[in-house]
């Protein structure tokens, strides 16, 4: 037998295509090569490889070793391809039976010594494979001990970790005595998640309020206010009062994460809370490079991105939030490939009204003419502004209240009111209110004459776009789900109108 095939799985966004790894041992002088559209870590493996079957006992067999990487107009990179090259080797050479590799996939990255190094993106793979619902589900994959956990995550996945080459030789080795491979059970995962507490924000019953409403219905939030208001406090404490993640949204956060190698099986059913710097660049944000890597708005897929200081962002940069806010996904297309990820985030971001920061505030500090705090407040489109959905002043603290004891509610009565919500909007939609498609918000949103009038004049009044009065609906119909009313009346309107608080309108 001159010949070996084996499976492994690239990475290609969210995807994870099959690689089939077919090793061909020839006549003629020794040679190495590796073909199949690799970049330069998978060209790199030849040497890995050597080094490391040598170094677990085994013989290179000095022929012509062709490897190539199927298909072929798939781009391969990282060094997840070592472990089934080296098994192909070995099998092809029949130094290891081949009759049960068809049965499993492979992936592992080979130090010099035979040791298996972890793989990026290990949770990404099995998820896919779930994803795909097909036959493949009773593939088992062989994987680097340390990727056990995460790629454990997956239901009904069977995993079998390994330490070395030479574990993943026993378990194929035919005898009494071979030590084989146990699958993985897991780990036990952590059953909460902390977050701060709500509580400690001493103040802003309102904004507190207009948090609410935000995690109850998903919506997306601007602060504005002056520094030391408690903003970014109130940001911080923002996922405490989130519905729990469901099993789907958990696994697939974890697999966005695991694509960066930032997935921890300690942060299970945590949802991200994803803080970039103001200097950070439109690729950093949305994604990109080349192989494509997810960006901030994809790794706070089902949590929160919070920006702060938005302003002080390139506006270039924060344009490129325009469609990942409207459609959850950002593709990313470069000349050799392209690659989908989910970007399913919720967006809080704070400002300061002025340069200075002081405008508004009681104590006149604040020196900043009209048309440079309008300059200020203009690094913000109207087109990314409108949509927001909740856009609420934050008032500067009393300095009264700055020396009094919390009397807040803590995140655990405001997260059980959300998650009642919540479940409401799931038993009649199916999802969240700020998901809802126009047809929807015709259907679920409909206010009673009262609130129609009220909202009508508002748009003519602030000059509102469609958009704003599909969404300034959309809030009411949560703030409503809050209240246990079946239809939204005019104290919902109202309210929901007060959180349309946009810098370029009024």
């Amino acid at each position: 037998m001159s010949l070996a095939v084996l499976r492994s799985r690239a990475l290609a966004g969210m995807a994870a295509p099959v690689v089939n790894v077919e090793v061909h041992l020839a006549n003629g002088l020794p040679a190495f090569a590796i073909v199949g559209l690799p970049d330069a870590e998978v060209r790199e493996a030849k040497d890995r490889v050597r080094a490391a079957l040598q170094n677990s006992g085994f013989t290179i067999p000095p022929r012509r070793i062709t490897v190539n990487l199927a298909p072929a107009d798939l781009p391969k990179e990282s060094g997840r391809f070592d472990l089934p090259i080296a098994l192909g080797i070995l099998a092809a050479s029949q130094q290891l039976p081949g009759e049960q590799l068809e049965r499993y996939e492979f992936a592992g990255e080979l130090s010099l010594s035979g040791e298996l190094r972890p793989i990026r993106g290990a949770l990404a793979m099995t998820f896919a494979m779930h994803r795909d619902q097909g036959s493949d589900l009773a593939r088992a994959f062989i994987l680097p001990l340390a990727n056990a956990d995460e790629a454990a995550l997956v239901t009904h996945a069977a995993i079998y970790p390994a330490r070395t080459l030479l574990e993943v030789c026993a378990h194929f080795a035919h005898g009494a005595g071979s030590a084989r491979l146990a699958r993985h059970q897991g780990q036990a995962l952590p059953a909460t998640v902390d977050y701060p507490d709500l509580a400690e924000v001493k103040g802003q019953q309102s904004a507190k309020r207009a948090l609410e409403v935000a995690a109850a219905g998903l919506h997306s939030v601007l602060l504005i206010g002056p520094p030391g208001a408690g903003k970014s406090m109130l940001a911080a404490r923002f996922p405490a009062l989130l519905p729990p993640m469901s099993d789907d949204e958990a696994l697939e956060s974890a697999a966005v994460q695991s694509l960066t190698g930032g997935f921890s099986p300690q942060r299970w059913r945590r949802r991200p809370f994803r803080s970039p710097h103001h200097t950070s660049s439109s690729v950093a944000l949305v994604g990109g490079g080349n192989p494509p890597r997810p960006g901030e708005v994809s790794l706070a897929h089902h949590g929160v991105l919070f920006l702060d200081e938005l302003p002080e962002f390139d506006r270039r940069v924060l344009e490129v939030l325009r469609e990942p806010l409207e459609s959850g996904h950002i593709t990313i297309s470069r000349a050799a490939r392209q690659a989908d990820f989910p970007a399913r985030f919720q967006l809080i971001a704070a400002m300061n009204p002025c340069p200075c920061g002081w405008l508004g505030h009681p104590s006149g500090k604040c020196r900043c003419t009209p048309e440079i705090a309008q300059r200020y407040q203009g690094r913000i489109s109207g087109p990314l502004l409108d949509r927001i959905d909740i856009q609420f002043t934050v008032a500067a603290m009393p300095a009264e209240r700055i020396g009094a004891h919390a009397d807040g509610e803590a995140s655990a009565v405001v997260a059980a009111r959300v998650a009642q919500a919540h479940a409401l909007q799931l038993a009649r939609q199916g999802g969240p209110n700020q998901r809802l498609a126009p047809a929807e918000i015709d259907r679920y949103c409909r206010p009673d004459s009262a609130g129609e009038r009220l909202l009508r004049a508002a748009m003519q009044q602030l000059h509102w776009s469609a958009r704003a009065y599909h969404r300034v609906l959309k809030v009411a119909r949560t703030i409503a789900d809050l209240g246990g009313a079946d239809g939204v009346a005019a104290p919902h309107i109202a309210e929901a109108i007060q959180y349309r608080r946009a810098l370029h309108e009024g």
